[in-house]
C-alpha cells in the first residue's frame, strides 16, 4: 500500500478559527495532544519554515495525520486537553509526576475575609468557588479582582502582624483592613460583591462599573473611563462559567448531519460533567434517509451489545421512532438502562449544540479532503465520458435580496478542490432587479471575455445552478465568444427540492440525468453547487451591508440602538463582544436566550 504523506498546507487552509484541540498521529499512534483559541493559527505555527526547535521539528516530521474538536471556549479546550494528556499519555506531552487536583479560589471566614488559591474540593476553612481549568487562570482570576474590589489576598500570619499597609495598598491592589484604613461596612460590600461575581451574579456589578464608565467619559475623564473599559474586559474575560460544568453528568451525545455531498454522525462523550473524548463517523449510507433513520443505525451497531463503556444517557440530535426500542434492546444485552432523549434543555442542550458544531466541522473537512475529492472527480469524469479527470471546474450562482444588490458568484475547483483565491464575484449592474437571467448573462459574458481573450484558461467544466434557464444563458454566452471546448452541466432541484433528487443537464437541456443519492459524482457536483451559493450569499451580503452603511450589529433583527448600546457597553467593544460566548451575551440586559442565539450566530457567521 502507498504511503500518502501528510499535506499540512492543505489540512490548515481548511481549518477553522474556533478554539478546540488538536490531536496529532503517527502510524495510527496518538504523539501530541494541545488546545488553541484559534485551531488556524496554532496549528499552522507548527510548519512554518524556521524557528521550530529541534523537538518540535522531529515531532512534525512524524506526524501522518491531525484530528480536531471543537470547543465553545478556549477554557473548555484545556479542560478537555487535560483530560486527553492524562487518559492516552501522548509521548511529546509533559507528564507530570503529581496528578493535582483542580485549582480553586477561597473566600475565608474572616472578619476582613480574604481572597486565597486552594487546591482541591475540601472547604473547612471558607466558601470554594472553582474548579478553574489551571493555576495560571486562578491566579488570572485573583489578580483582575485585586484590580476591582481590593479585597485582600494575604495569609491570615501575614494579615495579623501588620502595622502598616504593605505594597499592595500603596499599587491599589488591597484597601488594607489590616490598619482599619477601610470602614468594616465599606470592606463587607466589597467582598459582598466579590461573592457575587464569583457565583457569577455580576450583571449588576458590571451594570454599575458601566454607568461609571459613561459617567467618565462625559465629564471628559477619559483616561478613568478607559480604564473602567478595561475592568469590563477583564471581568468578562474570567467570567467563563463552564469551568468543569459542575461535578456531574454522564452522556454520550450523537449529532448527526447529512448535507449534500456527505453526512457524519458526530459522538461526544460527556463523563463526570466534561467533556473526555469525541469521534466524527462517516458511516456508508447507500440509500436515501433523514437524520433520525442514521441514528437509528448507527447506535443500534454501536451500542447493542457491543458498547464496553455505557453511559447513563443518549442525547441525541434528532428524534426517531424507535427510541424506546433501541433503548430496551440495549438493555437487553447489557443489563444496563440507558435513556435516550432528544429534546434536552441546559446544560444537556448546550452539550448538544457542541456535538452539532463538531459534526458540521468534520464533515466540511472531509468534504474538502485531497482524496476523497480526487475519488468524485474520478466519478464524475466517468459521468460525463472525458478523456481524463476535470483538472478546472467552475461554477455560478446569483444573490440578491428582492433584487437589491445582485450579485454573482463564480467558484473554482481544481484537482485539490476548493481554490478559494481564485473564486470571483461580480456586482451586477443595469439589470432589471429580480431578473436572475439577466444577470447569469452579464456575470458570463464578463468572465469569459476574459478567457476568450487568453487573460485566463478556460475550466473543463462549466456548472450552472438554477435548470434549463440559466443553461440557457450558459449556451449562448459560450456560442457568442466562440468557447465550444467547455463541458456545460446544469444542476436543477427536483419537484421535491431534497437534496439527492438533483436533475442534471449534461451537455443541453434534453440531456437529463437523476444520479442516486449515493452517487460520488453527485456529492461533488452539490459540494461544488452549495459552494457558490454560499460565497454568492456571504459576498451579497458585504454588498448590501456595505450600500446600507450598517454598523456591525445593524443587521441582527431585533436589535436596534438600545440593545446595540447595552451589548457594547457590557462588552466595551466589538472585539470583546466576538469574543464573547452565547451564555455571556445572554447575561446583558436586554438580551434573552434566543436573542443571544442570534447574535451569536450573526458574529460567526463566516
Amino acid at each position: 500500500m502507498t504511503h500518502i504523506e501528510f499535506d499540512a498546507k492543505h489540512f490548515i487552509s481548511n481549518l477553522t478559527t474556533r478554539p478546540g484541540v488538536y490531536r496529532m498521529y503517527g502510524k495510527g499512534e496518538l504523539l501530541y495532544v494541545g488546545k488553541a483559541k484559534n485551531l488556524k493559527n496554532r496549528v499552522s505555527s507548527y510548519f512554518r519554515n524556521t524557528g521550530l526547535t529541534t523537538k518540535t521539528m522531529a515531532l512534525v516530521n512524524r506526524i501522518d495525520d491531525i484530528e480536531v474538536t471543537l470547543t465553545k471556549s478556549e477554557t473548555e479546550a484545556l479542560l478537555l486537553e487535560q483530560t486527553l494528556i492524562k487518559q492516552h499519555r501522548p509521548p511529546y506531552n509533559i507528564l507530570l509526576r503529581d496528578d493535582k487536583s483542580y485549582p480553586y479560589i477561597l473566600l475565608s471566614e474572616h472578619q476582613h475575609p480574604a481572597l486565597l488559591f486552594r487546591r482541591g474540593g475540601k472547604a473547612g476553612e471558607g466558601k470554594l468557588f472553582g474548579p478553574f481549568p489551571s493555576g495560571t487562570a486562578v491566579r488570572e482570576s485573583l489578580a483582575t479582582m485585586q484590580k476591582v474590589f481590593k479585597v485582600r489576598q494575604c495569609e491570615d500570619s501575614y494579615y495579623a502582624n501588620r502595622s502598616r499597609p504593605c505594597l499592595q495598598y500603596q499599587i491599589k491592589r488591597c484597601s488594607a483592613p489590616c490598619v482599619d484604613l477601610i470602614s468594616d461596612q465599606a470592606y463587607a460590600n466589597d467582598v459582598r460583591h466579590t461573592r457575587m461575581f464569583l457565583e457569577g451574579k455580576d450583571q449588576e456589578l458590571l451594570g454599575e462599573i458601566s454607568q461609571n464608565m459613561s459617567a467618565a467619559a462625559q465629564e471628559m475623564e477619559f483616561e478613568r473611563a478607559a480604564e473602567l473599559r478595561d475592568q469590563i474586559t477583564q471581568l468578562k474575560h474570567i467570567q467563563e462559567q463552564q469551568y468543569v460544568y459542575g461535578q456531574s453528568g454522564e452522556a454520550d451525545v450523537l449529532a448527526a448531519l447529512i448535507k449534500p455531498g456527505g453526512h457524519c454522525v458526530h459522538v461526544m462523550m460527556i463523563r463526570g460533567g466534561k467533556v473526555v473524548g469525541s469521534k466524527s463517523y462517516y458511516p456508508k449510507m447507500p440509500l436515501e434517509m433523514n437524520e433520525g433513520e442514521l441514528l437509528t443505525s448507527f447506535i443500534a451497531q454501536t451500542y447493542i451489545g457491543g458498547a464496553q463503556d455505557l453511559p447513563k444517557s443518549l442525547i441525541l440530535s434528532h428524534e426517531f421512532n424507535d427510541m424506546d426500542i433501541l433503548s430496551a434492546a440495549i438493555f437487553e444485552t447489557s443489563k444496563k438502562k440507558v435513556e435516550i432523549s432528544a429534546n434536552v434543555r441546559g446544560q444537556r442542550a448546550r452539550w448538544l449544540d457542541l456535538a452539532k458544531l463538531n459534526a458540521e466541522q468534520g464533515l466540511q473537512t472531509r468534504l474538502l479532503d485531497k482524496k476523497h475529492h480526487f475519488s468524485r472527480a474520478s466519478a464524475l469524469q466517468k459521468l460525463l465520458g472525458l478523456k481524463e479527470a476535470p483538472q478546472q471546474m467552475e461554477c455560478f450562482d446569483i444573490s440578491h435580496s428582492s433584487g437589491e444588490a445582485t450579485v454573482a458568484s463564480c467558484v473554482v475547483f481544481g484537482p485539490e478542490g476548493p481554490e478559494k483565491k481564485r473564486y470571483r464575484s461580480f456586482n451586477i449592474e443595469g439589470v432589471e432587479p429580480g431578473d436572475d437571467y439577466g444577470a447569469m448573462k452579464q456575470a458570463l459574458t464578463r468572465r469569459y471575455k476574459r478567457v476568450q481573450s487568453g487573460e485566463m484558461t478556460a475550466p473543463d467544466v462549466l456548472l450552472v445552478d438554477g435548470g434549463k434557464g440559466q443553461l440557457t444563458q450558459a449556451q449562448e454566452v459560450l456560442k457568442e465568444l466562440g468557447l465550444v471546448d467547455i463541458f456545460l452541466l446544469g444542476v436543477a432541484k427536483g419537484e421535491t427540492r431534497k437534496p439527492g433528487l438533483e436533475t442534471l443537464y449534461i451537455g443541453s437541456k434534453e440531456d437529463e440525468v437523476v444520479l442516486p443519492p449515493d452517487s460520488a459524482a453527485l456529492h461533488l457536483i452539490q459540494h461544488i453547487r452549495d459552494e457558490a451559493h454560499r460565497f454568492a450569499i456571504t459576498t451579497h451580503r458585504k454588498r448590501r451591508d456595505k450600500k446600507r452603511r450598517h454598523s456591525s450589529l445593524e443587521g441582527i433583527p431585533g436589535v436596534g440602538p438600545t440593545r446595540r448600546k447595552n451589548l457594547l457597553t457590557a462588552f466595551g467593544g466589538i472585539q470583546e463582544l466576538q469574543a464573547a460566548s452565547q451564555e455571556e451575551i445572554s447575561k446583558v440586559k436586554g438580551i434573552s436566550a434566543g436573542m443571544a442565539q442570534d447574535i451569536y450566530a450573526f458574529l460567526h457567521k463566516t
